[in-house]
């Protein structure tokens, strides 16, 4: 593969695509500061993945990704390009090895939305986590990282053992912990959608996580968690979460 006549191919047909309309409507709705040309999602994924259909190397395959996220417009990062970057990598995730873990936290690190970060956590991240669980030590280190969207990561990355059937229980209990007080919206929310998700397959271990951790655990995780769980479990945990919150509310005691 002669890796930047690639990425310019996929960038011009890219810009083929351009929807000023629909690119203005997606800065408003993502407050994005990045270009962005207005691409519809299934179209993004389409010209991506071409460039990959014909199975790269891995070395061709992290240069690619590494050359798209690189793409800017007047000094401004491409949306579409970022996330064209983002869909190779899935797309042949089976390629990489434990070392590219280092090319996710760089992205990761360069990402100040979710739009591109949970694709990350989950499908190339928790990817490379679930195939080498020697990783989950780089998770450990994440878990209590200055930067909110690498400690999403690490519990989002979480996921990848649940849709497969292996939770790794260990970690979300001790995650749930660390990130359980936390005020940042999306980590509450992550938390809540691990303990979701495993709800499906193992609703007795999230809702003997869960009624423990009453008095601390957020609106947002708790609507999140209990969603999946049989309805007179989710109700039981519910009520005894509002009644803890009216009787601190009484006794003068705020809820995080």
């Amino acid at each position: 593969m002669d890796v930047e006549a690639e990425a310019a191919r996929i960038m011009a047909e890219l810009r083929a695509q351009a929807d000023p309309v629909r690119a203005e409507g997606e800065k408003r709705y993502l407050k994005s500061e990045f270009a962005h040309i207005g691409v519809p999602v299934p179209a993004l994924r389409r010209i991506a993945v071409s460039a990959v259909k014909t199975k790269p190397t891995r070395e061709e395959l992290v240069a690619l990704a590494a050359t798209l996220w690189d793409v800017t417009d007047e000094g401004r990062p491409v949306h579409e390009a970022r996330m064209a970057a983002i869909e190779v990598l899935m797309k042949r995730v089976a390629l990489l090895e434990p070392r590219d873990v280092s090319l996710a936290e760089r992205l990761i690190r360069d990402s100040a939305s979710w739009v591109y970060v949970d694709q990350l956590a989950e499908k190339v991240v928790g990817a490379l986590v679930f195939r080498h669980p020697d990783l989950a030590a780089v998770l450990d280190a994440w878990v209590a990282d200055p930067y909110m969207w690498v400690r999403r990561t690490a519990m989002l990355a979480l996921m990848a053992g649940v849709r497969a059937g292996d939770p790794d229980l260990a970690r979300i209990d001790r995650y749930g912990d660390a990130l359980i007080a936390e005020r940042e919206f999306f980590i509450r929310k992550v938390i809540g959608w691990v303990l979701r998700e495993l709800s499906k397959k193992d609703p007795d271990w999230v809702a003997a996580w869960v009624e423990p951790r009453l008095d601390t655990i957020s609106g947002v995780t708790l609507r999140e968690a209990v969603r999946r769980l049989p309805p007179e479990v989710a109700t039981h945990l519910k009520t005894t979460a509002k009644n803890k919150t009216a009787t601190r509310s009484k006794a003068g005691v705020g809820r995080g």
